[in-house]
């Protein structure tokens, strides 16, 4: 989008708009009749097919802190009889930026000046209900308890933002403000060893990234089906659930974030639901895979409610139930033991995948997967007897291929020998 040009529409936005309300001398009669450009790209930019007037104005003053502050400094001007500035404009300061940050009441004032009964049209712009919240483009923030709506910052949001100015989707680093990182492999998914079972059930999952939209809309099954898909990948360390989470994702072009539960969990009330809402408010909207490892530290059993603690810890355990029903995208619970997790949770999972250690079969897949070439000489037969005999996971078998690895460079050894390869086996037992 051309920005320079959209700038320079708003200020004439601006302009008029001031003129109108203090009735100073004006080529228009009312706002609408200024025209606007109907940007083909912009719309591209949010997903929608056409933008209204209203609309318009209310995207271009969210993002006029970001690409042209100066624009509006005019709403800094005092009323001459009260020496304040003007309630109508709205408004509020930031911490470090010194410029005019715009409200719901700055938009208002914009659209509909004096006119009470077009405030409620403006007001239906930050509804729920409205593109502007269900694409997360922008919305009011921050108005205190008993305040006016329109009173809150107009805010837009990181991903639009992103778009607008980098021409790329956001994505959003990992820290105390957003509790989750993404991860990703260098692996694809014929890299993937797991049993037939396994396999089915990804595939399902697979199947229902691509085939949602035709189920639940083009079916008409959404009426009896919950949005979304929750699944619980249970089984011993290392055997992939982590791996298959991020396989899912990258065949399917989607980012999955691992949520920290170390920065979830919080012992003071409400903090663990707060940032879980960090976690889920960033995610609507978006192509994610919300992936939760070590899922029984968060998703655990209730414990009867003997205890303020144990009171907390439920309601904890009831927000997170209506925040997974209420997600409409992919939801993936890593455990080592089912039995771990909460049956309220248990209910709510559409598939429950069950990764076992790797038979012997998989295990010489995935040695002769891991093992390097150039590793191996007359004893790559018997190296690979010896390994499959035992019964350990992908993770471990890694793990090593990592110690021979080390070994092999310390002593400036080129060759893996089976007296190496026994050595070091039966050391990580």
């Amino acid at each position: 989008m051309i920005l320079n040009q959209h700038i320079v529409w708003f200020q004439k936005i601006i302009e008029t708009s001031i003129a109108l309300y203090f009735k100073n001398d004006c080529e228009y009669s009312q706002i609408e009749e200024v025209g606007y450009p109907k940007d083909a790209e912009l719309a591209t930019l949010m997903g929608v097919d056409t933008i209204t007037f209203d609309e318009y104005v209310v995207i271009l003053l969210a993002l006029m802190p970001h690409i042209s502050p100066q624009t509006l400094d005019i709403f800094f001007s005092p009323n001459k009889n009260t020496g304040k500035p003007y309630t109508e404009f709205g408004g509020w300061k930031g911490l470090s930026h010194s410029g005019f940050l715009p409200t719901g009441e700055t938009a208002a004032f914009l659209l509909a000046g004096d006119d009470v009964e077009k405030w409620a049209a403006v007001m239906a712009l930050f509804s729920d209900e409205h593109w502007f919240h269900k694409k997360n483009i922008l919305g009011l923030e921050g108005a205190g308890k008993g305040e006016p709506l329109l009173s809150g910052q107009l805010r837009v949001s990181d991903e639009f933002l992103s778009k607008v100015l980098f021409n790329k989707e956001f994505k959003p680093d990992y820290g105390m403000g957003f509790p989750a990182k993404r991860i990703g492999t260098e692996l694809n998914w014929e890299d993937l060893v797991v049993d037939y079972k396994v396999e089915m059930a990804l595939e399902n999952i697979h199947t229902w990234i691509n085939g949602h939209q035709t189920i639940m809309e083009d079916w008409g099954l959404k009426k009896y089906l919950k949005k979304g898909y929750r699944a619980l990948f249970y089984g011993p360390p290392g055997t992939g659930k982590t791996l298959a989470a991020t396989l899912l994702g990258k065949r399917n072009h989607m980012d999955v974030y691992r949520v920290d539960l170390s920065m979830i969990v919080s012992k003071y009330i409400g903090e663990t639901e707060k940032n879980l809402a960090k976690v889920f408010d960033m995610a609507e909207s978006r192509n994610w895979i919300l992936f939760f490892d070590e899922a029984d530290a968060l998703f655990g059993k209730r414990t009867s409610a003997n205890t303020s603690n144990d009171r907390h810890a439920n309601q904890e355990v009831a927000f997170l139930l209506q925040r997974i029903e209420d997600y409409d995208g992919i939801i993936i619970l890593a455990t080592n033991l089912k039995s771990n997790i909460d049956e309220a949770f248990a209910r709510r999972f559409q598939s429950m995948v069950y990764f076992p250690i790797p038979d012997e079969q998989q295990r010489k897949r995935l040695w002769e997967n891991m093992l390097p070439a150039s590793w191996m000489d007359g004893d790559k037969e018997e190296i690979l007897k010896l390994a499959v005999r035992e019964e350990i996971s992908g993770g471990n078998i890694a793990n090593v291929i990592r110690q021979c690895a080390i070994y092999l460079y310390a002593t400036a050894q080129s060759k893996l020998t089976k007296e190496i390869f026994l050595r070091i086996i039966h050391e990580k037992q």
